[in-house]
C-alpha cells in the first residue's frame, strides 16, 4: 500500500513539474524572437476595429509565432509517443519511429519530389506547389510502412525480430534513394533537400495544428485500452500470446497509428531526430517502465523538447534560421553519453 502510495505521488509531482516546465517554456518562446512581442498584442485580436486586419507585432504573434508554437508542442508530443510505442513495440529503448520507415520512406518521396519532379518539365498549378511535397513525404511514409509489415508478414512469418530488421532493409534502400536524388540535384535543390532534411517548422498554421491536434487525440484514445497489452508484449512474443493478446493484430495497430502521427509530423516539418528516442528514456527514468504513463508522459516530454529546440532554432541565428534537427541531434548526443556514464555506475554490461 506504501509503495502505491509513493508512486502516485511520485506521478503527482511529475505532472506537477512537466507542467510547470512546460508553462516556463511557453513563456520564453512567446516572448523570444527577431520582433518584440508587447502586451497589447494579445488583445489586439478582440479590440481591432471590424474587417480590420491585424498589423506589426500583433500580426507575428497571432499569425507567426504562436500557431508555430503549438505547432512544435504537438509534433514534439507526436513524436515522443509515437517513440514510446515503437520501443514498446520492439522491446528496444534503442528504437524510434524511424525504425518503422517512417523518416526514410517521408525523405525519400520528399527527395524525389523535389529532383526528379523538377527535372520533367511538368507545369505544375501554383495553388498545389505548397502542399505537394508534404503530400508527397506523408504518402512515401505511410507507403514505406505498410511495405515493412507486409514483407515482414511474408517473408519472417510475423516475428517482431524480422520487423526490425526488415526495417533495418527499407531503410537501407531509401537511404540509398535519397543519396541518388542528391548526386542528381541542382545547387538550388540540394539547399532544399539538406533544409528539409534536418527540419524546420516554418510551415506552422493553424490549420495544421488543429490537424495535428485531431490525429494526436484519437491516435491516443485509440491507443489506449492496447496499453497493458503493451506491458504483455515486454515479456516477450510469446509469453503475451499466451495471455490472450493478439500480437499480429496489436504490431499492426501499432505501426498503422505511428506511420500516420509521426508521418503526418514529419511530412510538414521534415526528419527531427532523437526526439522520439530521447522523450521515453526520460519518463521511463522517472516513472518506470508501464506504457500506461511512458506514452502520455512522452508526449509532454516530447512536446518541450522540440519547443525549447524550435526556439533555438528561430532565436540564435537572428533573422537568419537554423534547422531544428541541429538542435534535437546537440541534445540527443549529450543525453545518450550520460545515459551510458549511468549505466557504468549501476554496474550494467554493454555486451
Amino acid at each position: 500500500m506504501n509503495t502505491l502510495v509513493r508512486s502516485g505521488a511520485l506521478r503527482l509531482h511529475t505532472a506537477w513539474g512537466v507542467g510547470g516546465l512546460l508553462l516556463l517554456c511557453l513563456l520564453l518562446a512567446v516572448w523570444a524572437g527577431a520582433v518584440s512581442v508587447q502586451p497589447q498584442d494579445w488583445l489586439a485580436l478582440w479590440t481591432r476595429e471590424d474587417g480590420q486586419p491585424l498589423s506589426g507585432s500583433a500580426y507575428v504573434l497571432w499569425h507567426l509565432r504562436l500557431p508555430r508554437i503549438v505547432f512544435a508542442l504537438l509534433v514534439g508530443a507526436a513524436l515522443g509517443w509515437a517513440g514510446a510505442l515503437t520501443q514498446g513495440l520492439f522491446r528496444n529503448p534503442l528504437a524510434d519511429p524511424g525504425l518503422l520507415g517512417v523518416s526514410s520512406g517521408a525523405a525519400c518521396a520528399a527527395a524525389l519530389t523535389i529532383v526528379l519532379l523538377a527535372q520533367s518539365g511538368l507545369a505544375i498549378p501554383f495553388a498545389w506547389r505548397y502542399a505537394l511535397l508534404p503530400v508527397a513525404a506523408f504518402t512515401g511514409a505511410v507507403v514505406v510502412c505498410w511495405g515493412l509489415d507486409s514483407m515482414a508478414r511474408w517473408i519472417t512469418a510475423d516475428s517482431m525480430a524480422g520487423l526490425l530488421l526488415t526495417g533495418i532493409a527499407l531503410n537501407a534502400i531509401a537511404g540509398a534513394v535519397i543519396g541518388l536524388c542528391t548526386y542528381l540535384a541542382t545547387d538550388e535543390q540540394l539547399r532544399s533537400l539538406s533544409f528539409w532534411t534536418m527540419g524546420s517548422m516554418a510551415a506552422a498554421s493553424w490549420w495544421l495544428v488543429l490537424v495535428m491536434a485531431v490525429l494526436l487525440v484519437v491516435g491516443h484514445a485509440s491507443m489506449q485500452r492496447s496499453l497493458r497489452a503493451m506491458n504483455a508484449l515486454a515479456l516477450g512474443e510469446a509469453a503475451a500470446a499466451h495471455v490472450g493478446i493478439g500480437v499480429r493484430a496489436l504490431r499492426q495497430r501499432v505501426v498503422l497509428l505511428v506511420a500516420v502521427v509521426s508521418g503526418f509530423a514529419v511530412a510538414w516539418c521534415g526528419v527531427i531526430a532523437f526526439v522520439g528516442l530521447i522523450a521515453p528514456h526520460i519518463v521511463r527514468s522517472v516513472l518506470g517502465p508501464d506504457q500506461r504513463w511512458v506514452a502520455p508522459g512522452s508526449m509532454a516530454v516530447g512536446g518541450v523538447l522540440l519547443l525549447l529546440a524550435d526556439t533555438a532554432a528561430r532565436t540564435v541565428a537572428i533573422p537568419a534560421e537554423v534547422p531544428v534537427g541541429i538542435f534535437t541531434s546537440l541534445m540527443g548526443a549529450p543525453f545518450f553519453l550520460l545515459l551510458l556514464l549511468g549505466l557504468r555506475r549501476r554496474g550494467v554490461a554493454y555486451a
